[in-house]
């Protein structure tokens, strides 16, 4: 496949509006999720998590990287607001996340 002859094999390019949104989980599932890319075991995700959200403890076998657009999160007992990001090192233990006024933030992680 290829645009105006430029290769487009191995890329996985989405049309963000267009991608459905799914619930995503957490303690109390009030999260949705639209998958925006895919590749190489790595997704990244557009999550839109409601007040009163809560991710559940885990241990990240990969890298994690967050990116947050709107809203505010506590992560690992840190407030986090648009702008704030993270990356998680494999290994590393994920014990707090939550939001309690609602949060949009771009996830990318590999399972």
């Amino acid at each position: 496949m290829t645009s105006e002859g430029i290769s487009l094999e191995g890329w996985d390019i989405v049309d963000g509006a267009a991608a459905e949104w799914v619930p995503w989980g957490g303690e109390n599932g009030d999260a949705r999720a639209k998958v925006l890319t895919a590749a190489d075991g790595f997704t990244t995700v557009l999550i839109e998590a409601r007040p009163g959200y809560v991710g559940g403890p885990h241990l990240h076998a990969f890298p994690e990287f967050v990116y947050v657009l709107a809203g505010e999160l506590r992560n690992q007992g840190l407030r986090m607001v648009a702008g704030d990001a993270y990356a998680a090192a494999a290994g590393s233990s994920h014990d707090d996340f939550a939001t309690d006024t609602g949060a949009t933030y771009v996830l990318t992680f590999k399972l």
